[in-house]
């Protein structure tokens, strides 16, 4: 049994706010990779995309995953983390990974500042290409798939405890 669990999905997912809980259910740290790119660099990951581009905020979420050392952890990751077959590998060896899976039409009600967000997207990619981009690489790399569209962020602890942990139930 992996001591660690990564979160990965769509912007919006709730993978900060299902961490946060999931953690706190199971005893483990919580680690945001947005929040540790924004302490590492002090600013947003808006400003880090305007100034450097998709591309090396891609970059740079890979090596701040790189350079974790997980242990006993829940790890919400950037919706774009899932761009880095290294990132993704390094993830599935020291962790379970969670899909969040949300529809996109439930993305659309989450992120109103699609363009101030800080997502990391190629010039004129919409939320739509990169959902249907995105959806692919989150099965692919995921061990678990859990619905978060319509459910409360507590059902979704439950579920994935359940998954992940059936002695728990």
């Amino acid at each position: 049994m992996k001591s660690s669990i990564t979160l990965i999905g769509m912007p919006g997912a709730g993978k900060t706010v299902i961490g946060k809980l999931l953690a706190a259910h199971l005893d483990l740290t919580f680690v945001d990779t947005d929040h540790l790119i924004e302490a590492r660099y002090k600013t947003s990951l808006q400003n880090l995309l305007d100034e450097k581009g998709y591309l090396a905020l891609r970059n740079i979420e890979e090596q701040e995953i790189l350079s974790i050392k997980p242990n006993h952890e829940v790890i919400a990751t950037g919706g774009s983390a899932v761009y880095s077959e290294k990132a993704m590998a390094f993830l599935k060896e020291v962790s379970t990974l969670v899909f969040l899976d949300i529809d996109l039409e439930t993305v659309r009600k989450r992120i109103h500042n699609f363009d101030k967000r800080g997502i990391a997207r190629a010039p004129g990619q919409s939320i739509e290409m990169i959902f249907l981009e995105r959806h692919a690489l989150y099965m692919k790399f995921c061990d678990i798939q859990v619905s978060s569209a319509g459910n409360s962020p507590q059902k979704i602890v439950n579920t994935i405890m359940e998954l992940i942990h059936p002695e728990l139930k």
